[in-house]
């Protein structure tokens, strides 16, 4: 079969101070018309540039130094301006990482979708708009008749990415180029959009290039995959031999850190007799959080967090878990006082911490850390390394000038980065090297506890597996207790012992990290393990709890009790619908909010207020899930 890209011998380089360096070295390959074909590779691998390259573009600062980009007869590189403008946008369009950032929030969304086709005078106003709703309905978008007329900040973070492929396919392209479309999202929406990815670009036979860091990803979309390191071709064979008999030890190694094994054994206690002995570090109860004014009952006027319970002890790695918008951050900034709680109590060292920063004193705002999820916009671009080390330095502590340099000398050694990074800014460092110096500003206040809020979520697979690693070797050595916020299974399972798993604010399950593996679950939890990509091609066609056709149930917005209800495939329609659950305790390890008496769960033992005593060191009394209509 005639390829319908061929790139021969690309070499592309940029400018720096002290002269042109290579950034993609001699990368040929090529692909027949109809296929998807991935490039793969941690950050600085040459991904997205070579992706570029098939616009005839470079980023500023880089130009094409060899080599030949061809589309069907048309070599790209030798093409003018005018015939490049002409091309894309219609003959090949692009899908960035972040719709969010792609869109303009003031522009409502189907006047988005039709501007490129209108640029190029592809069709009339009122045909583009007939058009883009039936790519709607092809996408899966919800209410594809009215759904255009929305902002972007109107749809969640999954629409909007099916919006973006609305957008690029409304020109029929006869290239798509798709730029880790599904990194920044959850698992469950993440499986939603590869299979609608898929599905279209199958039936429209539409050529396309995946970008990508996940091999377990990839392995869902794509034919043929080019492994890239340094902006060299390490490896391209078609998706089964790369998976299944792979030849470069680079492949080895992101198959590696793709596919973690699951814990082995079975699950041990959550709470050892010996911790149970101890003084939590952290001790949450009842705690509610939200937004807006408060009734009577001080329940806030939009509730985000209902009834969140745990113990943190010293050493202790907790994960929490959830979709996008399950509360995992609206907890990490109430629990440091970004966000005051409504309701309840969070407890330092058996001392109650004020709901409001502003009201904790200095050691307690030190011992408590917040290391926030993007390392881009949580450092000063304007100041160097030392400068944002030096500062948590000269809040806490009474050091000299040269007390203050060996410091950061000795916590850029503890994050394992080389001592030249101590005067370069953030533009000048790698995600990877931002995401560290943004944990060493974190550790040099010397916590006792640190919450990480989606730390790894925007690095590649190969350089979060060396940040779990990094914080794992810190947990181990320093004694310091994590609450590790993620939607990524694998990272928990790596760096946690316990898990607390969240939907829509409510805490649906908590439980030994094995017990993910080898215990009961919550139906919620049963989806999000179900829903992690598996390094196997026909993984996205296999039947899964997500792709269950569920009954619809009367009125789920007045009979709210259980969130989870309208989801649920084990629901029991007369019970869960009307009565609040409670929850239950099993095999004295998990805590489970749900209705389910099954084989497939041990025995449950349902506990009640009178038969409990509410201690702060006994976190299995809970009440029920209140009903929504009580946050009025």
């Amino acid at each position: 079969m005639t390829a319908f890209i061929n790139i021969k011998g690309l070499c592309i380089s940029a400018e720096q101070d002290h002269g042109s360096v290579p950034i993609v070295k001699d990368v040929s390959f090529s692909l027949e018309k109809g296929k998807v074909l991935a490039l793969i590779g941690e950050s600085g691998s040459g991904k997205t540039t070579i992706a570029l390259s098939l616009m005839g573009y470079t980023k500023p600062g880089c130009h094409f130094t060899s080599g030949e980009v061809w589309l069907g007869e048309d070599n790209l590189l030798n093409a003018s301006q005018p015939q490049l403008r002409a091309w894309r946008g219609k003959r090949i369009t692009y899908i960035a990482q972040s719709a969010a950032a792609a869109f303009n929030p003031s522009k409502r969304l189907i006047d988005q979708v039709i501007e490129s086709a209108l640029l190029h005078d592809l069709d009339t106003r009122n045909k583009l708009i007939n058009k883009a709703i039936r790519l709607f309905k092809e996408l899966a978008l919800p209410d594809p008749e009215e759904i255009g007329q929305r902002y972007p900040h109107e749809v969640s973070g999954g629409q909007l990415q099916r919006i973006m492929a609305a957008m690029a396919l409304i020109v029929d392209p006869e290239l798509v180029i798709l730029d880790e479309p599904t990194t920044a999202l959850d698992v469950t929406t993440q499986v939603e959009v590869l299979q609608v990815f898929r599905k279209v670009v199958q039936q429209r036979n539409v050529t396309a290039i995946y970008v990508s860091h996940d091999l377990a990803v990839v392995a869902q979309v794509a034919d043929k995959v080019v492994v890239l390191n340094q902006g060299q071709e390490k490896e391209v064979n078609d998706i089964e031999t790369i998976i299944s008999a792979p030849v470069h030890p680079y492949t080895k190694q992101l198959i590696d850190a793709a596919s973690p094994s699951a814990p082995d054994g079975h699950p041990q206690a959550s709470e050892t007799d010996e911790e149970k002995q101890q003084e939590p570090l952290l001790a949450v109860r009842k705690l509610v959080a939200g937004y807006g004014r408060r009734n009577s009952q001080g329940m806030p006027e939009f509730p985000v967090l209902d009834d969140i319970n745990f113990n943190l002890y010293p050493g202790q790695a907790i994960g929490i878990i959830g979709e996008s918008g399950s509360g995992k951050s609206t907890l990490a900034k109430t629990l440091v006082g970004m966000l005051p709680a409504a309701l309840g109590t969070t407890k330092y060292q058996g001392y109650e911490l004020s709901p409001k920063l502003s009201q904790r004193s200095k050691a307690q705002c030190q011992k408590i850390q917040l290391v926030f999820q993007s390392a881009d916009t949580a450092l000063n671009p304007k100041h160097t390394v030392r400068q944002l080390l030096g500062r948590p330095l000269k809040t806490y502590f009474k050091l000299s000038k040269k007390e203050q340099t060996q410091r950061i000398e000795e916590l850029i050694e503890l994050v394992q980065l080389p001592p030249d990074v101590i005067d370069r800014k953030p533009s000048a460092l790698s995600g990877g090297q931002k995401q560290r110096i943004n944990l060493a500003r974190a550790l040099a206040a010397e916590p006792d506890i640190i919450i990480c809020d989606e730390v790894t979520s925007a690095l590649d697979t190969v350089v979060g597996a060396a940040i779990l690693e990094l914080l794992n070797d810190l947990k181990d050595r320093l004694g310091f207790a994590y609450l590790f916020i993620s939607h990524d299974m694998n990272s928990v399972r790596t760096l946690c012992d316990d898990v607390i798993v969240l939907y829509k604010g409510t805490q649906v399950q908590s439980s030994p990290v094995n017990e993910l593996y080898h215990g009961p679950l919550h139906p919620y939890t049963a989806l999000l393990m179900d829903s992690i990509p598996q390094m196997r091609t026909h993984w996205i066609h296999e039947s899964r709890i997500a792709t269950q056709v569920l009954d619809s149930i009367p009125n789920p917005k007045q009979l709210e009790i259980c969130a989870f209800v309208d989801r649920c495939p084990k629901r029991m329609s007369s019970q869960c619908s009307s009565v609040a659950p409670s929850r239950r305790i099993i095999n004295k390890q998990s805590q489970i909010l749900c209705h389910l008496q099954e084989p497939a769960l041990p025995t449950l033992l349902k506990l009640s207020q009178s038969s409990q005593s509410d201690s702060d060191n006994n976190i299995h009394v809970l009440e029920p899930l209140k009903k929504k209509e009580n946050y009025a």
